[in-house]
């Protein structure tokens, strides 16, 4: 089988075949950067990490543009509102690019604690504003947009396909967003190119059209191909971005080229609290800081940034992950088991007998691998391809309690946890004590496991004992054997 993604332009899955041989354009619109990043923006950008990771696993070379949108995004999604920059940028009264260059660097921290990795070019709306100049002078030079007192907008009817990414017609798309109502407008659903900004606007450029701004949706498309050409392989995004913003990605980028823009589009589902969509325009969001330190009503302790990834990836990317600090409790614990499995083959390593690799293990390792790329083959079933890890963790744990493995047996169970439970789901380090220990270091245990070692060497049972109890009430069970103590993390 190979790789198949559900392409929301067709709505049904497609074998995915490249532009070019062996090579991806893969573009991902990247965060408004006026805020901290949520667990909302976790999800998009932890499911585009594991697509960039297995593409590369398959041999494709990739090149990942996702944005940085420092400009231009209005606070109604469309042509009216304040600039969100700006509207923030004056609440803590700092400069705009001081502010998006604070909130871009903290994105990229969180993104960097996920293990998402940086995207091959992050360019920024600001920095492209004469890429973006450009395509608004080829949409008036081919008749598909027009000038009015400073500003520019698209002309949805000179693009009969407007609508074909969200299958509505015009009239219900209307109907389905906000859209202030704009008397410079041909038509309600025309969208806005370069906006005119009065002299007290701080985030504008001039243009032949006076000082201004770009739109939103602009931004992308110059984007998008500038580093990526004329037609992307795929775009990915939020299912809330799929209309107006990447509906009209389409509208203006294929009308000024006459090519199409994206072959296959993307597009994950959102989080939710209680059935409800999380977001900052809400106020039920969790910032991933928040996750991280447990500082917030609805968490009862700290997740580590692994323990996110986890939840996130334990969902299909297309369905919508339902929130709660329950769920995030079980994935912690499932986590947890997984890394005491794959922690014990490590361990073992070091001291095991050289000897062959057992053809049992070979052959189970095989079908399990099959297993696990399948899934991801289909349309990326990361849930599928978790469980598949965790039938490898159970079988390496009974085959290390039921007797001796040689070297190169532990060393192709650690092969395979590295290879796709690492390389690809992003979901085991190298270093493992961490996360799996949560704030109790493994330094600390051993000495713990020490000092009970010297009370029993001092027929010291009762305080020997107490300890062990001690240790099992905060989930660490110690292990007597001839080499000595080990401790497992129970969950």
């Amino acid at each position: 089988m190979s790789l198949h993604v559900y392409n929301s332009l067709s709505r049904q899955k497609e074998l995915f075949v490249p532009l070019n041989e062996g090579r991806v354009g893969l573009y991902v619109c990247g965060p408004t950067v006026y805020g901290e990043s949520h667990i909302g923006h976790a999800k998009s950008y932890v499911s585009f990490d594991v697509l960039v990771r297995y593409l590369r696993y398959l041999g494709y070379r990739v090149r990942y543009v996702q944005n940085i949108t420092d400009v231009g995004h209005l606070t109604d999604d469309a042509d009216a509102g304040e600039d969100k920059v700006l509207q923030q940028a004056a609440r803590e009264r700092l400069e705009p690019m001081e502010l998006t260059e604070k909130y871009t660097r903290s994105y990229f921290e969180d993104m960097d604690a996920l293990r998402v990795l940086r995207p091959d070019i992050s360019p920024r709306a600001s920095g492209h504003i004469p890429e973006q100049i450009e395509l608004v002078k080829k949409l008036l030079g081919r008749g598909h947009a027009y000038e009015v007192n400073g500003a520019v907008y698209f002309s949805i009817e000179t693009f009969p396909e407007y609508g074909q990414l969200s299958g509505r017609r015009v009239e219900e798309l209307l109907e389905a967003v906000r859209i202030t109502p704009d008397p410079n407008k041909r038509h309600p659903a025309d969208f806005a190119l370069w906006k005119r900004a009065e002299e007290d606007h701080i985030l504008r450029w001039n243009s032949p059209w006076g000082w201004g701004y770009p739109g939103w949706h602009l931004e992308c498309s110059a984007m998008s191909m500038r580093y990526l050409g004329d037609t992307a392989d795929i775009h990915g995004g939020g299912l809330e971005n799929q209309f107006p913003h990447h509906e009209s990605e389409i509208a203006q980028s294929e009308a000024a080229t006459g090519k199409p823009f994206v072959r296959y589009w993307m597009h994950n589902n959102m989080v939710t609290v209680d059935g409800i969509k999380m977001g900052k325009s809400l106020g039920n969001f969790i910032t991933l800081k928040q996750a991280f330190s447990g500082e917030h009503p609805l968490l009862s302790q700290a997740y580590s940034p692994l323990t996110l990834r986890f939840f996130i990836l334990s969902s299909h990317y297309r369905s919508p992950l339902d929130f709660s600090d329950q769920a995030l409790l079980a994935a912690d614990r499932g986590l947890g088991r997984l890394h005491d499995a794959v922690r014990r083959v490590r361990e073992r390593l070091p001291s095991s007998e050289a000897g062959p690799l057992d053809p049992r293990v070979e052959q189970t390792l095989a079908a399990q691998q099959t297993r696990l790329l399948e899934a991801l083959d289909d349309d990326l079933n990361t849930p599928i391809a978790i469980s598949v890890l965790f039938d490898v963790a159970r079988e390496s744990n009974s085959r290390l309690e039921n007797g001796e493995i040689k070297r190169e047996t532990l060393e192709a169970y650690d092969r395979f946890y590295r290879q796709l439970g690492d390389r690809v789901l992003g979901l085991i380090p190298d270093e493992l004590s961490g996360e799996i220990l949560a704030g109790l270091t493994e330094s600390l245990l051993e000495i713990l496991i020490d000092l009970r070692a010297e009370f029993r060497s001092h027929k010291q049972w009762e305080q020997a004992d107490a300890l062990r109890e001690r240790l099992a009430e905060a989930g660490i069970t110690l292990e007597d054997g001839d080499e000595g103590t080990r401790w497992r993390i129970e969950r």
